[in-house]
């Protein structure tokens, strides 16, 4: 496959010309990597009126998924999730109210977006509260939701695989959606090597119609790189705003460097990358089995994550403090889990020292308790509370108050309070057992 944005910015290094454009730099500094660093000058493209370069890069993309239009963000899925809504909302079937129906376990962008693009959110909650990065919708859950309403909503969106690894039936969730004359989209952040795994299970292999990927997340691209995907059988008007979309809500600079990785990424997805996966999923899958024979006890998760549940007496958090002593640092830790991330780019030493760093666990995890469930009231819209003069305090003080701006941090980047929703017992809870120290309400 080719690297037309790759090959473009080699021919352009090699001709060593004299640069009187943006970046500052001229292509030179201390990091190596400045003379690839470029703006959009003649023969270019230009991310969102792509008709060149890029726009060929992204073809390649939208063959290798499979994709009716797949588009690069070089801001991570944050900006393809606002721009998903966008065209839910804005493309939405005759009838259909601005009301997304969402898991609740969203990610903060997707409140942002809320308060950006002042929808309703009718929310589905799980059937119990065991971790605050999950939130499981059945098919049937989903149906009853729908039949609920008098009409059919924007959109239906959940987050799959979701921090803990969780995958939710995206097929069946998909059909449901359908049938109530709605769409399916997939916050797919930590999924995009879903769809080169010897089944493919990628949203978009699934029936979803539109979702986003964090390719930095488990592909070898630099921060910032993501796709938004459309499905070829969603409305046409999905593509044909796509660009507008992602404009809507990208800076005119996108960086060119992360441009790069996306475009040479297509290479390596088209040539060895499928073999490397299936590889690494084997050798992760022998590491699990070591694990449980030391004690620790894993989650069912997708392929590239090991997720171990912890203890009272040796919480996640203390777990990965014991790793990074050892040289090892995880993808996210909280009191009951410790996630780890690998992808190809790992080595099979890295996955050997991982048993040694940890040890045998001598205290076996039994049953898990619930956690509270935060239903608060709705007070205002979302937009209105992010947009309301508001106060941080400590959430002590927070009971009773209407939360502003989500006060949490990346990762998991989950609210535990939605903006317009009054703290709750149970939120303040929920801040405490999480080590949230303040809450951001309205004055």
């Amino acid at each position: 496959m080719d690297t037309p944005v790759v090959d473009f910015v080699e021919r352009y290094v090699a001709e060593r010309g004299v640069r009187l454009h943006m970046p500052g730099h001229k292509g030179k500094g201390p990091l190596g990597c400045e003379a690839f660093d470029i703006t959009e000058i003649k023969g270019a493209d230009a991310l969102y009126e792509a008709e060149g370069i890029i726009a060929r890069s992204e073809e390649n993309a939208a063959a290798l998924f499979g994709t009716g239009g797949t588009f690069y963000s070089t801001e991570g899925s944050s900006q393809c999730i606002r721009a998903m809504l966008y065209l839910a909302l804005t493309c939405r079937k005759e009838g259909a109210a601005p009301v997304i129906v969402a898991a609740r376990n969203v990610h903060k962008a997707f409140v942002y977006a809320a308060a950006l693009l002042d929808f309703e959110v009718v929310w589905l909650w799980p059937k119990e509260n065991t971790s605050l990065c999950a939130c499981p919708v059945t098919p049937e859950h989903l149906d009853r939701t729908l039949k609920s309403l008098s009409v059919p909503p924007a959109a239906v969106y959940v987050t799959s695989p979701d921090y803990l690894g969780n995958i939710q039936d995206i097929r069946s969730l998909a059909e449901v959606a359908h049938r109530h004359g709605t769409i399916l989209a997939v916050d797919n952040a930590h999924g995009a090597y879903l769809h080169f795994l010897d089944t493919p299970c990628h949203p978009m292999d699934l029936g979803a119609d539109l979702c986003c990927d964090s390719a930095h997340k488990t592909l070898p691209v630099l921060t910032g790189g993501a796709y938004l995907h459309i499905h070829k059988a969603a409305p046409a008007s999905f593509c044909a705003n796509a660009k507008e979309a992602l404009a809507l809500f990208g800076s005119t600079s996108p960086s060119y460097l992360t441009l790069l990785s996306l475009d040479s990424c297509n290479r390596y997805l088209a040539e060895e990358y499928a073999a490397r996966l299936r590889e690494t999923k084997a050798e992760l899958t022998v590491l699990r089995e070591k694990l449980k024979d030391l004690g620790w006890k894993t989650l069912d998760s997708d392929p590239l994550r090991i997720t171990l549940a912890t203890t009272k007496q040796q919480t996640g958090t203390a777990l990965a403090e014991q790793l990074r002593r050892k040289g090892i640092e995880c993808e996210f830790a909280d009191p009951d889990f410790l996630v780890l991330m690998a992808t190809p780019e790992n080595s099979k030493r890295d996955f050997a020292y991982l048993p040694e760093a940890l040890g045998r666990n001598f205290a076996p995890v039994g049953e898990r308790p619930g956690l509270p469930l935060a239903k608060g009231e709705r007070v205002c819209s979302i937009r209105e509370a992010l947009f309301a003069p508001h106060v941080t305090v400590p959430v002590e003080e927070s009971l009773g108050s209407i939360c502003a701006a989500p006060m949490v941090s990346c990762p998991p980047a989950i609210p535990i309070v939605i903006s317009g929703e009054r703290v709750t017992e149970e939120a303040v809870e929920m801040f405490c057992y999480y080590g949230v120290k303040s809450a951001d309400v309205l004055k």
